[in-house]
């Protein structure tokens, strides 16, 4: 028994024992973080699928909120438009009501003129030139006057 309790209070068993208690505390602390660690982990995972479902569940209606807001600025910027067109067409009435401003109106797009005055017609110079091309279109057939206008339309529109 002496044997074993000089044994006991070597410095080498101590250190031994000193050891296997650090190594059991080590071991301990380690497990219970590897517990918390696992544990927030899964509340993390929780959470980003809570998130996640409430960015699915949102985002639809978030898009159809800012459609909606686009067409509602689209209505009000053509109802102004249509307000000033109003306002425009409620002037020209208001012109045509007078008596001056018709008159001058139908002197220059219908070229009458008053008891006593001359007028005047000022003829282009080009479109001369054209009416003499057109002459020539009555010695050609039907069709091809036809399809000659169809070509003039279409090059007027570019």
């Amino acid at each position: 028994m002496a044997v074993r309790d000089r044994d006991r209070f070597s410095t080498a068993t101590r250190l031994r024992l000193l050891g296997e208690q650090t190594a059991a505390r080590v071991y301990r602390s380690q497990t219970k973080r590897q517990a918390r660690r696992s544990r927030l982990t899964g509340r993390a995972a929780l959470l980003a699928l809570v998130l996640c479902t409430m960015i699915v569940a949102l985002a639809y209606p978030m898009r159809q909120y800012v459609s909606q807001r686009e067409q509602i600025a689209d209505l009000q910027r053509q109802r102004e438009q249509a307000r000033e067109r109003v306002e425009q067409l409620r002037d020209l009435k208001a012109r045509w009501q007078d008596d001056a401003y018709a008159e001058q109106q139908i002197r220059r797009r219908l070229h009458y003129v008053m008891p006593g005055e001359t007028g005047y017609v000022v003829v282009d110079p080009n479109a001369a030139r054209q009416s003499r091309a057109d002459l020539g279109a009555a010695h050609r057939p039907w069709y091809t006057n036809v399809w000659e206008g169809v070509d003039k339309a279409d090059a007027s529109e570019q």
